[in-house]
């Protein structure tokens, strides 16, 4: 991924849902002006859900979702079904595309209901309209159009662009800086790093750095000392990859403020508060335990991997008893959780907000704790303490 490329977690999330036949992939095509997905007149062509991220006039950046017909049956047909589910807690705007010559039916209130739970904001759109002898005038959630002619489409991207969430206000770290200030991020470079860049959070932070006015002095773990020597002044602060941590806390002045891609990432995410509380639960954990090891992506797990491997391993050995552990990644993610003790989650960069919500609400609800991998690492090396300064409200919580 390029640094000037906006990750799918920071784009509008608009997915667009109904029965089978309702015309849901021609009003996709017709939105987007391109042949995302494939229209047929067999019903349930739409066996998957499709999703392709673009620029979106008036809406800028925006990852578009087909999704299969929510009327689907079978015991494939379900599993379609809990699919689309799945896609709606990750959705932004949602647009419910029914047929206009047949009217709306029972699962698209169905769909209605779960909007209005969810709290997902969404249009009804009444596609078809050109079969109708009688054109109905519009109404605030309805707007009827006809994919196949054309009609209201740029009518239903400039609703849906009044739909949009309000821009999130909570920056990375550029509220902790000020013009001219230096801001050192540790990045290490070891096997799990990807080949040839840096991570999404550590690309995220260096633009978030610029956009303040400072200045982001990027190093390994191995340089650290040297780079810190080298400056004329003392840094802002240091972030670190959380797996380095413990190796570098020794080499960061005291008064330097220091913290972790993680942390910065669950503020940003709004989740940092509540994963905070649930660590504390860790002393809590006895023999025969599950602990959820949850990811927002897929990737190639390496030989010492952070999930499966780094954090049993040191979660084990800090609360003192033999745990079970439990993955899921991706879009996958239970949402009955009351069975396990912990959900430790990633750093969620893939995540979009509404997703890291919606998971850490399940948690709340089965009275979960929920946490995430890097505030996981700094309580069990020693270090969730030290880390937190930066946040006043947040550390008054541990100390």
């Amino acid at each position: 991924m390029s640094l000037n490329s906006v990750p799918s977690s920071e784009r509008v999330h608009i997915g667009f849902f109904g029965c089978r036949n309702a015309g849901k992939s021609s009003v996709v095509n017709a939105v987007t002006g391109q042949d995302l997905a494939v229209v047929s007149e067999v019903k349930g062509t739409t066996t998957d859900p499709v999703s392709k991220a673009m620029e979106l006039l008036p809406l800028g950046p925006v990852v578009i979702i087909d999704t299969p017909g929510f009327d689907d049956d079978g015991e494939i047909g379900e599993l379609r079904v809990m699919r689309t589910k799945r896609i709606l807690n990750k959705t932004d705007i949602a647009v419910l595309v029914s047929d206009a010559s047949r009217g709306i039916n029972d699962v698209d209130r169905q769909l209605m209901r779960i909007f209005e739970e969810k709290n997902i904001p969404y249009l009804v759109v009444m596609n078809k309209s050109d079969l109708l002898e009688d054109q109905p005038k519009t109404e605030e959630k309805y707007l009827f159009v006809s994919a196949l002619k054309g009609k209201n489409i740029h009518e239903l991207k400039e609703r849906l662009g009044g739909l949009v969430p309000e821009e999130k206000k909570i920056p990375l770290v550029g509220d902790l800086l000020k013009s001219g200030d230096t801001a050192v991020l540790v990045c290490p470079i070891d096997e799990s790093a990807p080949k040839g860049r840096l991570i999404l959070p550590q690309q995220q932070t260096i633009r978030d750095i610029l956009d303040a006015g400072a200045l982001a002095y990027v190093t390994k773990e191995t340089e650290l000392k040297a780079a810190l020597e080298s400056l004329k002044a003392p840094p802002a602060i240091v972030i670190t990859d959380s797996q380095a941590l413990a190796a570098i806390r020794e080499t960061v002045p005291d008064d330097v403020p220091l913290t972790t891609f993680s942390i910065i990432m669950a503020r940003y995410k709004g989740f940092l508060e509540t994963a905070v509380a649930g660590i504390a639960a860790a002393k809590d954990l006895r023999d025969g335990d599950t602990v959820l090891m949850a990811e927002g992506c897929t990737h190639h797990r390496q030989c010492n991997d952070i999930g499966t491997v780094k954090i049993p391993r040191l979660l084990q050995a800090y609360c003192g008893c033999k745990l079970q552990f439990e993955t899921c990644s991706g879009t996958e993610f239970p949402e009955e959780l009351s069975r396990y003790a912990m959900v430790i989650h990633c750093g969620a960069c893939m995540n979009s907000d509404r997703d890291v919500q919606y998971r850490m609400k399940c948690a709340l609800d089965s009275g979960v704790p929920f946490t995430n991998y890097g505030i996981t690492l700094a309580q069990v090396t020693g270090t969730l303490e030290r880390t937190l300064r930066c946040f006043p409200d947040i550390h008054k919580l541990i100390v």
